[in-house]
């Protein structure tokens, strides 16, 4: 957790919040169905996903799991892949403007209770308590994530900074998941063994692993790919 210490995941999620409302007002009729990085989704279908989430968010902001669980179970879905797919079937017929609105609204509702807990504070999960800090990086990995499915611009000088933090939150969350995986972080490169297998990474190729992005033309090794993902 020291890793993170330096950067401020209330502020970080704001950025990445704005990056994603940023490119989604920007979007035509075209630009709302083009295709993502997210398998079989549209931009449309990501920001109805995002939009779903926040029924999760906010059931842990109020202590509400048990309601929640015990809505998606009326809905018949079971685990949250089947969860994510809901959120985004329910909002296919309506307007993406509503949609949106829907985002900003409660997106904006659960990034000001996530600061007005603080840095010190716990929150509820579906993982048992635990550190609001830290749940908001997850929040911000997601975001960032999503924010490169779609296409949103990153600029120069955010580059270094977005990399970096994303990537010591990854090594934070491999060692909190006892990932059977062995991450040293040299000057330019992460160097990885895991399974038999090792591999030199790029910092970016190595946050896109841990986020289930791998490229095909790097040729990762399966192993080491499934030890990296932790973040999707």
């Amino acid at each position: 957790m020291e890793q993170l210490k330096e950067f401020d995941p209330f502020d970080i999620f704001d950025a990445e919040a704005a990056r994603l409302d940023g490119l989604f007002a920007s979007l035509d009729e075209e630009g709302w169905n083009r295709p993502t990085r997210c398998e079989g989704w549209s931009a449309r279908d990501v920001l109805a996903h995002l939009a779903g989430e926040e029924l999760y968010n906010h059931a842990c902001l109020d202590g509400d799991l048990d309601g929640f669980f015990a809505m998606v179970e009326q809905e018949g879905v079971k685990g949250f892949d089947q969860f994510n797919e809901w959120c985004v079937r329910r909002r296919r017929d309506l307007p993406v403007e509503q949609v949106l609105e829907e985002w900003r609204t409660k997106n904006g509702e659960t990034r000001e209770r996530m600061r007005a807990l603080g840095r010190e504070g716990v929150l509820q999960t579906s993982a048992g308590p635990y550190p609001v800090d830290l749940q908001t990086f997850h929040y911000d990995s997601e975001f960032a994530t999503h924010a490169d499915d779609v296409g949103a611009p990153v600029s120069e000088e955010e580059l270094d900074q977005r990399i970096w933090w994303r990537l010591q939150l990854a090594r934070q969350v491999l060692a909190e998941q006892g990932a059977k995986v062995q991450v040293e972080v040299m000057a330019d490169h992460v160097w990885v063994y895991a399974g038999g297998a090792s591999a030199s990474m790029s910092f970016p190729a190595f946050v896109e692993a841990t986020v289930g992005r791998t490229n095909p033309d790097d040729e990762l090794d399966p192993e080491i790919a499934r030890a990296l993902r932790c973040l999707a």
